[in-house]
């Protein structure tokens, strides 16, 4: 269902409280995925960093930052990726979820925290209930983190506070 409904995926999720995506939580970054309008297995976002998101010098994005940056659009990817592939609007029940099983995010180069952060995400393997998506961060119009993020698709009881 690529390309249905422009909305972003993380505002299709109900009760999305995450700290980096969640449109349920106030305080955090916000970040919004969408299929791309020029390749349909291709996720975007872009995100604008705080000064408050800084590392020690100022001027430069804090490395932990950067990971759940990378590490969100990685997730909303890999939900939106298994919504398409069952031919389902995101959000649809029974909600499909999945979590963080692993991240490795290589650091290019310094992310100046006066740009606007491009991210893009694509799913490079789905084996049984793990999906992995790769994840570029660029900011003036340089790459400054890739990073994969290996997804596992997670039970009901997961998010309602049970042990997976």
């Amino acid at each position: 269902m690529r390309g249905h409904d422009a909305s972003a995926f993380q505002d299709l999720m109900r009760d999305n409280f995450c700290f980096g995506c969640g449109s349920d939580n106030p305080d955090g970054l916000q970040i919004k995925s969408v299929w791309s309008v020029d390749d349909p297995e291709t996720a975007v976002a872009e995100w604008v960093p705080l000064p408050a998101h800084s590392a020690g010098p100022r001027s430069v994005l804090n490395g932990g930052i950067i990971a759940t940056v990378v590490d969100c659009p990685g997730i909303g990817t890999a939900i939106a990726d298994a919504y398409s592939r069952e031919d389902r609007a995101i959000g649809t029940d029974p909600e499909i979820w999945y979590a963080t099983a692993s991240i490795s995010v290589e650091y290019l180069r310094p992310a100046p925290i006066a740009a606007t952060c491009s991210l893009v995400a694509r799913v490079v393997a789905i084996e049984d209930r793990f999906t992995t998506v790769e994840v570029e961060l660029a900011a003036s119009d340089k790459p400054r983190a890739r990073a994969t993020v290996r997804a596992v698709r997670v039970p009901d009881s997961w998010r309602h506070g049970a042990r997976a």
